[in-house]
């Protein structure tokens, strides 16, 4: 984290030199202000850094807006072209009579992740502060984490469906085991019907015959 502020503190001066060069009515001063961090996620659509500023005593002329990149090389000089084009990886909308400003980066990378820092200029005022630039936004663009958790929804789904299996499989056991002992219950208790029958039939029999000897 100290290497950060570090960074940026010598980034600070390193842009005040160019604002410098860029020019700058007496009594002039500019305040800029920015979010100090701000992540996303890997390829995601875009990303849109904010910037506001105040200004006192400047010239009555609109000012101008710069941003700058600091990565892992040295600072870089974003939209000299003003980025109007939607289509390219900047795009910068000003509303400067409402004192706003903002850079869109499009078509995220993870190599996008840097500070990136908004400058405001009156070009013909010769005040130091004139120009001044934000303490700079950390972009952090994280690893997309939609595939990880889709898995995990799957796998919770996964083992609700084999939870509910298993119940069924269990009901449909039990279900089966007692419809398999009530017939076998009912096979027996016509089974012994039938031997009982048998036996008064045979009974019958003898006890017809044995009247016939006797008589």
């Amino acid at each position: 984290m100290e290497t950060v502020k570090g960074s940026r503190i010598v980034l600070g001066l390193e842009i005040n030199l160019i604002l410098f060069y860029v020019g700058a009515a007496r009594g002039c001063r500019v305040s800029v202000s920015q979010p100090p961090y701000l992540e996303v996620d890997y390829n995601q659509e875009a990303a849109t850094i904010q910037c506001s500023f105040t200004h006192m005593g400047c010239p009555s002329q609109q000012p101008k807006s710069l941003w700058f990149r600091y990565g892992v090389d040295q600072p870089e000089n974003l939209c000299l072209d003003r980025c109007t084009n939607n289509a390219g990886k900047f795009t910068v909308k000003e509303a400067l009579t409402e004192n706003q400003v903002t850079l869109t980066v499009n078509r995220v990378m993870l190599n996008d992740s840097a500070i990136y820092i908004c400058g405001i200029i009156f070009p013909n005022s010769k005040e130091p502060g004139a120009k001044q630039t934000g303490e700079g936004t950390t972009l952090v663009v994280r690893e997309r984490k939609e595939l990880h958790s889709l898995l995990i929804a799957v796998l919770s789904l996964l083992s609700i469906y084999i939870t509910g299996a298993l119940v069924i499989f269990i009901v449909l056991s039990k279900s089966k085991s007692n419809s398999l002992r009530n017939k076998e219950t009912e096979d027996s208790r016509k089974k012994k019907s039938a031997r009982r029958i048998f036996q008064e039939i045979a009974q019958e029999l003898y006890s017809k015959r044995h009247m016939e000897t006797t008589t």
